[in-house]
């Protein structure tokens, strides 16, 4: 048995060993030619939608927003032309592992965790790998930017936000730091005997909430205490959770039960932190009102899963988006299940699910784009097509958050044209010539 898992190892390391050696595609070169995109239908991702529009960016901002009968077209040097097609902001994945986690089988490969139970102090844009297989192949569906978020622990430590495109993670980082991820401890645990599902209490909740508070109260303290940095021997885990205290970072709570998103926004007045968001949030809809009056906003997880309670409607985890619409709650989606990298190429679909079941087409693009930029704190530069903003966006000729229609034809990050090739188009290209079939690109 302890051969057959050597043997197993040596051959997931040979596997990672030559999607490495795969030649990487080369970050594409800074804009240093105005470019005008005419004609189409932009969805700006503020809720309004433009038909035949222009949109016009130099130097990786956007400088033109508007109808295309109105723009001077001379004074840009490249035009596309969008006509019949969809404009879009580029969409951002929250809580994502990509770049942190190539193949799961492979440890050298794999750095989303970190050993310690509270460790706000680990960065995780320092592990993030510019060269991941996976980036481009979430490029393809219009996923242009995420957030890369560590996982394990209860203090998982601090996330950061990213452009899908650079030489490496300096290049590559909107935002250094946006955020520390706690993993709230869950209030029930369920247990499997011969097929039968038990749901018990869990008997440690009580305690684990005390181990936080104690871990923040010290944290608080020392921030209160050393206000400049001024302390001889610096406690690192401490200065990672000082933005906390002042505003300047967002406290994300890992969080799916009622009582648990109920006991983390009061635990968020009790320690004066300002700014909190729910991520996972099964249970949001019930405590819709405390989220509202208390400005919390909730990351969704996979609209494509199971219900977690046999009682629950079948449907639910695919109205839950309309659900904190209608309450008037902030929100956006993401992806955290199994295969989560892989995964993150199904983003717009599951918008275009919450979409069927009740939201807006524009509600529903708002999801993927400004929600989760306000959210991030990064809705000053992304998330919209708007005259001052990042020229990251994409053009779609057809409706991008539908998995037959979505197709894209360019894509831009910082006015940069990016690249839509990937691994997996080169192998269905090759075997489709190599059975004679014509390629559907």
């Amino acid at each position: 048995m302890k051969n057959f898992k050597i043997i197993i190892s040596l051959l997931s390391l040979c596997l990672f060993l030559a999607f490495t050696g795969q030649a990487q595609q080369t970050p594409a070169p800074e804009q240093s030619r105005s470019v005008l995109i005419v004609g189409g239908t932009a969805h700006l991702g503020t809720g309004d939608v433009i038909a035949d529009a222009a949109i016009g960016f130099k130097d990786g901002k956007i400088d033109y927003v508007g109808r295309a009968f109105q723009v001077d077209k001379s004074t840009y040097d490249d035009l596309v032309d969008a006509s019949g097609k969809h404009i879009y902001p580029g969409f951002i994945v929250s809580n994502s592992t990509i770049g942190l986690q190539e193949i799961g089988a492979v440890r050298a490969s794999r750095d989303q965790y970190e050993v310690g139970t509270f460790r706000p102090n680990v960065r995780s844009v320092i592990a993030f790998n510019t060269d991941s297989e996976i980036t481009p192949t979430v490029r393809t569906n219009g996923v242009l930017m995420g957030q890369i978020t560590p996982r394990g622990g209860v203090i998982s430590g601090s996330s950061c936000v990213v452009h899908f495109d650079g030489w490496n993670w300096e290049d590559a980082a909107v935002k250094m730091v946006d955020g520390v991820h706690l993993n709230w401890p869950t209030t029930h645990h369920k247990h499997n005997k011969d097929g039968v599902i038990d749901i018990r209490k869990s008997k440690s909740y009580d305690q684990s909430k005390q181990e936080i508070k104690s871990y923040f109260t010290e944290a608080k303290a020392y921030a209160e205490a050393y206000p400049n940095h001024s302390l001889g021997t610096m406690d690192v885990r401490h200065e990672g959770m000082r933005g906390l205290f002042d505003g300047s970072l967002t406290l994300y709570v890992h969080a799916d039960d009622a009582r648990a998103i109920s006991e983390a926004i009061h635990f968020k007045r009790e320690m004066s932190i300002s700014r909190m968001a729910i991520i996972g949030g099964y249970d949001s809809y019930l405590v819709a009102d405390l989220l509202r009056e208390n400005g919390v906003s909730v990351l969704l997880n996979s609209v494509h899963r199971l219900p977690r309670f046999k009682e629950d409607d079948v449907d639910l985890p695919y109205k839950l988006p309309k659900l904190l619409a209608d309450e008037g709650v902030l929100f956006g989606l993401q992806v955290d299940a199994q295969m989560t990298e892989m995964n993150t190429r199904n983003l717009p679909f599951y918008a275009g699910t919450a979409r069927k079941y009740g939201l807006t087409e524009e509600q529903a693009v708002m999801a993927l784009t400004r929600n989760v930029a306000t959210i991030l704190g990064i809705e000053d530069r992304c998330g919209s097509i708007e005259r001052g903003k990042d020229a990251t966006l994409f053009i779609s000729s057809g409706d991008a958050l539908d998995i037959i229609s979505n197709n894209l034809t360019h894509a831009y990050i910082l006015g940069k044209s990016i690249d839509l090739d990937n691994r997996q188009r080169e192998l269905y290209r090759k075997f489709q010539t190599k059975y004679g079939f014509e390629c559907l690109d």
